[in-house]
């Protein structure tokens, strides 16, 4: 008689034997009416985790809704929901896998997403692990361009002030690109063609695949270290031939576009495309539709120069002619300006008016001195009036003792010697005695 397996058995079985066993109903008898076994939390959880894993249709599921609850902590694992109208689903996606994205996860996104259902035994909860995600409807390629594009904008990067300007007339060129197709052959000839002094420098990288970005970032650093340590290079082209947005992809990663940014070297972007732009296109210092149309952009046509320098050359002639004819009339005419036929009737001229500036000269000195001489009398008139000679001619004397003008009576004593001082001479005298005005009156 076969027993029914029970939950506790099959959790203390191999996987490998658990897929040939098959659960039987067997008759009531007497084990059948044991006491139930209590099972913990865990071994739930890890029954219902194994019914899970074992289902063939969710080892590998497609789910289809709209994300919500997008968040991303210092792990780098994304956590979200997926959910429609009628149900959420909770989803999962490690570091290691959401790496490969080249879009970034957005709240209210309309996605699929490949993975596998399980449970996460700690919480006790089913879940989606995303091992891949694509948008729907809007391309998920064309919205990492969006993303990366409006983020690389705020920053700064496109901005006309940080575009460097490319040299009429280079001497060396760079071209990074890849060195069997066709974008390197139709560059190298049109260079040749048109300009074929110039020095071409080729960094053979790939351009399409995992392996274009890392090798376009590493050529355009090599090229600034030869320009710093080496030689000059004037313009730096960075492209290839045209494709679909996956082969020319590499061009819309953001190493690439923040190499070029920090190039020292003018950077052409050439990626084979007429209508759409990459990020390269943007950040480059100057876009070209194609790689040919590169060529003619860096390097001037030969021809052209040689037909320029033949017009400047006719121009200077002309101009030095027209110059030369110019300064003849003017000889000519100054041959026939009374200056040179008759030199002295100009010097004549020149004579008289200097015996003019001469007289005018002593007039207005002459009528000076005569102003000058009758303030001067004036002023001297004031000095004889006030002058102490004046005043003794009119009776007065100055009485001085001891070398000092005697001002008032109290500035003598009775015995001090006076030396009185006249008009035409001075007198010594002797104070016999002092009275004041009042005495007097």
């Amino acid at each position: 008689m076969k027993a029914k397996l029970t939950l506790l058995d099959f959790l203390h079985m191999d996987k490998t034997e658990t897929d040939d066993v098959r659960e039987e109903e067997v008759p009531n008898d007497d084990e059948s009416r044991q006491e139930p076994h209590i099972y913990s939390v865990w071994e739930i959880t890890r029954y219902i985790r194994q019914k899970l894993d074992d289902d063939e249709l969710l080892r590998a599921v497609y789910v289809k809704g709209e994300l919500s609850n997008v968040s991303q902590p210092t792990s780098g694992h994304i956590y979200f929901t997926l959910k429609d109208e009628y149900s959420e689903l909770r989803c999962v996606m490690f570091r290691e896998r959401n790496a490969l994205l080249k879009f970034r996860l957005e709240d209210g996104m309309k996605v699929i997403a490949r993975g596998r259902i399980s449970v996460y035994e700690k919480r006790g909860k089913y879940q989606l692990y995303v091992e891949d995600i694509q948008e729907s409807g809007i391309g998920a390629l064309y919205r990492a361009f969006e993303q990366l594009k409006k983020k690389l904008k705020d920053e700064g990067l496109f901005d006309t002030a940080y575009k460097k300007p490319i040299p009429s007339i280079p001497h060396t060129v760079g071209i990074i690109t890849s060195p069997t197709g066709a974008a390197i052959r139709d560059m190298l000839n049109i260079t040749r063609r048109r300009f074929p002094h110039v020095h071409i420098l080729v960094a053979p990288v790939a351009v399409q695949g995992e392996e274009a970005a890392p090798q376009i970032v590493n050529a355009i650093r090599l090229m600034n270290r030869v320009n710093k340590e080496l030689m000059k290079i004037d313009v730096l082209v960075v492209g290839r031939g045209g494709g679909s947005i996956e082969e020319l992809w590499a061009f819309n990663e953001e190493s690439v576009a923040r190499a070029i940014f920090a190039s020292e070297i003018p950077v052409v972007s050439a990626v084979g495309h007429e209508t759409d732009f990459t990020i390269a296109d943007f950040v480059a210092d100057r876009r070209a539709a194609t790689p040919s149309e590169a060529a003619e952009l860096i390097v001037p046509d030969k021809r052209q120069i040689e037909k320029n320098l033949t017009t400047l050359e006719m121009r200077l002639r002309q101009n030095l002619y027209k110059l030369i004819e110019q300064h003849r009339l003017w000889l000519s005419g100054m041959e026939k300006n009374v200056l040179f036929r008759k030199p002295t009737e100009r010097i004549n001229q020149y004579r008289q008016m200097v015996d003019e500036y001469k007289k005018s000269m002593i007039a207005e000195i002459l009528h000076r001195v005569q102003l000058n001489r009758k303030t001067l009398q004036a002023i001297s008139g004031q000095l004889d009036a006030l002058s102490p000679k004046a005043i003794l001619e009119r009776g007065y004397s100055i009485c001085i003792r001891e070398r000092r003008v005697v001002r008032s009576v109290s500035d003598v004593s009775v015995g001090d010697e006076l030396r009185i001082v006249f008009q035409d001479g001075e007198a010594i005298s002797e104070v016999k005695e002092k009275r004041d005005m009042e005495t007097l009156l």
